[in-house]
């Protein structure tokens, strides 16, 4: 098996354009599921929960919640693809098998899928904003900077999802990746609460994880306020997760898919 850093090329460009071309038929419920679901957020849990609350750090509740959905729903739309979505693509449908009968290589197809996890995260990121922008919890045009973050946060987690996949046996094998990778990430990673009033353990491990630093940067692009100074190192972290999760993927589906 070889532990060769994966070589990259534009060959992955294939493999996104397919994804991006099957993703279109169904494009239409998917956008609609993409409104409505942080709008239920935002209204449920910003307005009605926010009318207790208040403010969060020195931020109306819905405005500081805003954010964080953002977050939240590229790292879960990231998973979700590089979980059940090309996992049918590996396992059931055969797509890669018929992929490798090309001049494609498995760093290729990996990269293809990673690069369309990001895409597919922008894809859910955008109608976030325009509610949050209806709903008037967007301070300016500043927060078209988040769209960077949002792709960065996906690649991130769809190249830890591949992980998985490329472990799994079956779907059920996702359910432990959810319970105990994504949900507690969702939980204490800023998106509901900030992190100041968490036990030193539980603030101090958040900070070694991708999705709290990218909270972090998305919280003052969409909030008008001044950029963290760390804000470059704080991207750094999920960049390097996803560096190492492709590497791992890849390693992973070569032996899976080839030895």
């Amino acid at each position: 098996m070889s532990r060769a850093f994966p070589s990259i090329t534009l060959r992955w460009l294939p493999v996104w354009r397919r994804n991006l071309r099957v993703w279109r038929k169904l494009s239409g419920p998917a956008l609609i599921g993409n409104f409505g679901e942080p709008l239920l957020y935002l209204l449920a849990l910003g307005y009605g929960l926010g009318g207790f609350i208040g403010e969060v750090n020195g931020l109306p509740y819905i405005v500081f919640l805003a954010s964080g959905i953002v977050c939240a729903s590229a790292m879960n739309t990231a998973s979700f693809e590089g979980l059940y979505s090309a996992y049918t693509r590996m396992a059931v449908q055969n797509t890669w098998g018929g992929m490798l009968a090309t001049p494609l290589s498995i760093d290729d197809i990996v990269l293809g899928e990673i690069l369309w996890a990001g895409t597919k995260s922008l894809i859910s990121a955008i109608p976030i904003l325009l509610v949050a922008a209806l709903l008037g919890v967007v301070h300016d045009a500043s927060a078209l900077g988040v769209l960077p973050v949002v792709f960065i946060i996906g690649v991130c987690f769809g190249a830890m999802a591949l992980v998985v996949t490329a472990l799994a046996k079956s779907y059920d094998f996702f359910i432990y990746y959810f319970t105990l990778v994504i949900t507690p990430l969702f939980l204490v990673s800023g998106v509901f609460f900030p992190l100041d009033g968490m036990p030193d353990a539980v603030r101090i491990g958040a900070q070694l994880l991708p999705l709290a630093h990218a909270v972090d940067v998305v919280r003052p692009l969409m909030t008008g306020q001044p950029l963290p100074s760390l804000t470059l190192l704080y991207l750094m972290v999920p960049l390097l997760y996803a560096v190492g999760a492709f590497w791992l993927a890849t390693v992973l589906l070569r032996r899976r898919l080839i030895s």
